[in-house]
């Protein structure tokens, strides 16, 4: 609803509502400003949602936690999220009981599993190029020309995962195909 035009004025008729209220309040009746300044409230906040900054708001916070998320995974720390996500062992929130990670004993274990983590990571091999159905196969199997754009390889993805999916009678086999044909596309 970025910009939207309903929004907009629906801004426009609280705030005018707002200022009508307001203005009742200072030439007669004070207690008119008790209405006034909810009108006011919810005019700024569907000005803000209209203008299309909340949504930036909303982005750039979830960017900011993406980033602050990608250098702990980095460094090996626990974030909030991820403390959150444990169930609260340990870290962050974990109360009145120390957690593990603070002791002597959770120190060592905790470097030994980070020392273990990185010798797993150097041990994974990259996912082999040749993985998968190449682009022209993805272009056979979706049934499209390989000049189609994006839209046209979505759209052809949906028609036949509704033909191939198993829940509706399809094969397993093939809905594999093409739900690996249409990641192929759209990398």
């Amino acid at each position: 609803m970025d910009r939207s035009r309903i929004v907009t004025a629906l801004a426009a008729t609280f705030g005018g509502m707002a200022v009508l209220l307001t203005l009742f309040a200072v030439l007669l009746e004070p207690l008119a400003l008790v209405l006034a300044v909810p009108f006011a409230v919810v005019a700024y906040l569907l000005w803000y949602q209209a203008s299309g900054r909340l949504l930036r708001r909303v982005y750039a916070s979830v960017e900011r936690q993406a980033r602050v998320d990608e250098r702990a995974r980095a460094t090996g720390r626990r974030t909030r999220r991820t403390a959150e996500a444990d169930g609260g062992r340990g870290g962050f929130g974990a109360g009145p009981r120390q957690s593990r990670s603070r002791t002597a004993a959770g120190r060592r274990a905790r470097a030994e599993a980070t020392g273990r983590q990185r010798t797993r990571q150097r041990r994974r091999r990259p996912p082999k190029p040749d993985s998968g159905p190449t682009a022209t196969e993805a272009y056979d199997v979706l049934g499209l020309d390989p000049s189609a754009d994006q839209s046209a390889v979505k759209r052809a993805y949906r028609e036949r995962v509704k033909e191939t999916h198993p829940d509706r009678g399809g094969s397993e086999e093939a809905f594999k195909r093409v739900t690996a044909a249409y990641e192929r596309l759209s990398e």
